[in-house]
């Protein structure tokens, strides 16, 4: 990782993180986690699993919160504390609601990855003295909302950062790869499978049972490995 100057004016300075680096330290973190807790690493990530790595990586965790003072479309919430841990909230409208449990564990793992790459952001910022190009300072928060969980561009940096983060911890980039990579080359396919064909519906089902995560995220992530793409002769990250 490295830093660069934030064009947006809400941080000194802006965290810039390749893919690559954010699917290597979820692969490291989250297979960590699940060798010391269950002596092996094996998928899906279960929900409770899930919890208590959120819990490792900030001061609170609740999972009731009435956010909707900050939107009917908010669905989890980052707080940060000068020299502490931040703290987790998520929607109790999300929580209660058993049909959306591929949504909960999107969105825990979402605000893991604030807690888990943000908090040195915030760091600077609390440190900082107001700076030249400082045009409107940050609050010290993240507010997710249920749209741009996983399809925010890259401009808004913290939440691309952490859309990113929540696909590489539920499905890792090894793993997928070469499960679906071997179903792939099974069809004949040596490329990306070209979205909407039979082949690339198998594939993202099986990413959803595989990891237990929704057709969107499933999708979401094939593309980002170049697994799945929009036409055929896509360039893929087979290997």
């Amino acid at each position: 990782m490295s830093w660069l100057v934030d064009k947006s004016g809400r941080f000194p300075q802006r965290l810039y993180l390749r893919p690559a680096e954010i699917d290597r330290d979820c692969e490291r973190l989250v297979s960590t986690f699940l060798q010391q807790r269950h002596g092996e690493a094996r998928f899906p990530l279960s929900t409770d699993d899930l919890t208590v790595l959120v819990e490792q990586h900030c001061a609170s965790l609740n999972q009731y919160a009435d956010l909707s003072v900050e939107g009917d479309d908010v669905e989890g919430m980052t707080c940060f504390l000068q020299g502490e841990l931040p703290q987790v909230l998520i929607s109790v409208r999300l929580t209660n609601q058993p049909n959306r449990a591929n949504r909960l564990r999107t969105t825990l793992a979402h605000e893991l990855g604030h807690a888990f790459y943000h908090r040195a952001v915030f760091d600077h910022l609390f440190a900082a003295p107001p700076h030249l190009f400082e045009t409107a300072r940050a609050e010290p928060r993240t507010v997710c909302k249920r749209d741009a969980m996983m399809g925010t561009g890259e401009f808004d940096w913290l939440e691309w950062q952490a859309g990113y983060f929540s696909g590489a911890i539920l499905m890792p980039a090894q793993q997928v790869r070469r499960s679906v990579g071997d179903l792939l080359r099974g069809q004949g396919i040596h490329g990306a499978a070209v979205i909407g064909t039979p082949t690339a519906v198998e594939a993202e089902r099986h990413v959803m049972a595989s990891y237990q995560v929704s057709a969107e995220a499933a999708q979401v992530r094939l593309r980002k490995l170049g697994l799945v793409a929009d036409s055929a002769g896509a360039p893929t990250l087979f290997g």
